[in-house]
């Protein structure tokens, strides 16, 4: 079963904005506040510039939402990979992470957010936030940091101990109030949590669990890989109606395979 989060610290609930330099606020703020850990980027790999340049990208690629794309814009991708690969941080490739796993391409994490804020519950406010969404799979924090742009709460599970450390260690110095790490089994959900409005997994098996299905509110909406006959994995689509399960298959995806278990 998850475990709760550990003494979560209180987090400020949107990504802090850089002070203007020389100003009153930056020498309060470098009294203040913990830098986060290095990364060993370039000056310019690190810039709103370059992250920008990636935004601009996947908007060329079809990501339409402007929620998704400030989401995108906001959230420094190069502070969750390791410091020698910081200089591709934001180039559109998945990253190792460590135990085997990956960072998601930015253009797949950009377009399964954008799937989940196109559920028909919000489709008569296409500016607002998702309510409270569960992520399977916590990986290194970058997606759960991006969901917490565009989500009131956000409760990340991760089966994997070191990661999980490691997503902990990541988004300390974002201060979110309103994303909640778990470690447990992400196959069994977080019950404690339900309902949510937004399930998105970071792994694929065969179908999807019950669990999360009996955990999503009704008009919530599920974004997951699943397998898809031999020819691998595709992103499928759950809705949860008044006329029951809607379900859709879309693209071919390649994410790692999902598990139960803690290790």
């Amino acid at each position: 079963m998850p475990q709760p989060p550990r003494s979560r610290p209180t987090f400020p609930v949107t990504l802090p904005r850089a002070p203007v330099p020389g100003s009153a606020a930056a020498a309060r703020t470098r009294a203040s506040v913990v830098p986060p850990t290095p990364v060993h980027a370039t000056p310019a790999m690190a810039s709103d510039a370059v992250r920008q340049r990636m935004v601009q990208r996947l908007a060329a690629q079809g990501i339409a939402d402007e929620r998704v794309l400030r989401a995108m814009g906001a959230v420094a991708r190069h502070a969750f990979v390791d410091g020698a690969l910081a200089a591709q941080a934001y180039e559109d490739t998945s990253l190792p992470i460590g135990l085997g796993q990956t960072i998601s391409k930015p253009n797949v994490v950009a377009r399964m957010i954008e799937l989940l804020l196109a559920a028909p519950a919000l489709a008569d406010q296409p500016q607002g936030r998702l309510g409270r969404v569960l992520e399977i799979g916590t990986g290194c924090g970058y997606q759960a940091a991006v969901l917490s742009q565009v989500a009131r709460e956000v409760y990340s599970i991760e089966r994997l101990r070191g990661l999980h450390e490691k997503a902990r260690a990541n988004l300390r110095p974002l201060r979110l109030a309103t994303v909640h790490l778990l470690l447990g089994d992400g196959m069994q959900g977080y019950p404690a949590g339900a309902p949510y409005a937004g399930i998105i997994a970071a792994a694929g098996g065969a179908d999807l669990p019950s669990t999360w299905l009996d955990q999503l509110a009704p008009g919530g909406r599920i974004v997951a890989p699943v397998q898809s006959g031999n020819t691998g994995q595709a992103l499928v689509i759950i809705d949860k109606t008044n006329r029951g399960i809607e379900r859709r298959l879309l693209e071919a995806v390649n994410f790692v395979p999902l598990k139960s278990g803690i290790a």
